[in-house]
């Protein structure tokens, strides 16, 4: 095995338990709101959306590639999936504003990061 596939490896391996605190950490923290003259302000999604693109992006920038980035957003996206699909009384994430934020967020803030790791891409020398 050379050393980009070793490293690839060694990325999706990172990813995963990434994926896991990210999907994790963001279910608790989307609910939080704060009340400001009278509007609901759903700031825990937005948290937790920046706290997943903050793992994403360190994730691409250690392992010089966007794939570790696109298995964290796809696993936590299957996660918060799979969280909100719970029958009534266990299921975490519902259907309002800061739950709706939140699943689909994970796409969007996955995709800007996909754009944003292709910088770290290696450069193939000129030829």
């Amino acid at each position: 095995m050379n050393n980009r596939a070793a490293g690839m490896a060694g990325g999706i391996a990172a990813a995963v338990p990434a994926a896991l605190f990210a999907a994790t950490a963001g279910t608790a923290l989307h609910r939080q709101q704060l009340m400001v003259s009278g509007v609901v302000l759903p700031w825990g999604a937005v948290a937790a959306l920046v706290l997943l693109a903050s793992v994403q992006l360190l994730l691409g920038a250690a392992f010089r590639s966007a794939i570790p980035t696109a298995v964290c957003g796809v696993l936590c996206y299957v996660l918060a999936g799979w969280l909100s699909a719970l029958e009534p009384g266990k299921r975490l994430i519902s259907g309002d504003l800061p739950g709706t934020l939140w699943v689909y967020g994970i796409a969007g803030a996955t995709l800007l990061m996909l754009a944003w790791c292709r910088r770290y891409r290696p450069r193939q020398p000129p030829s």
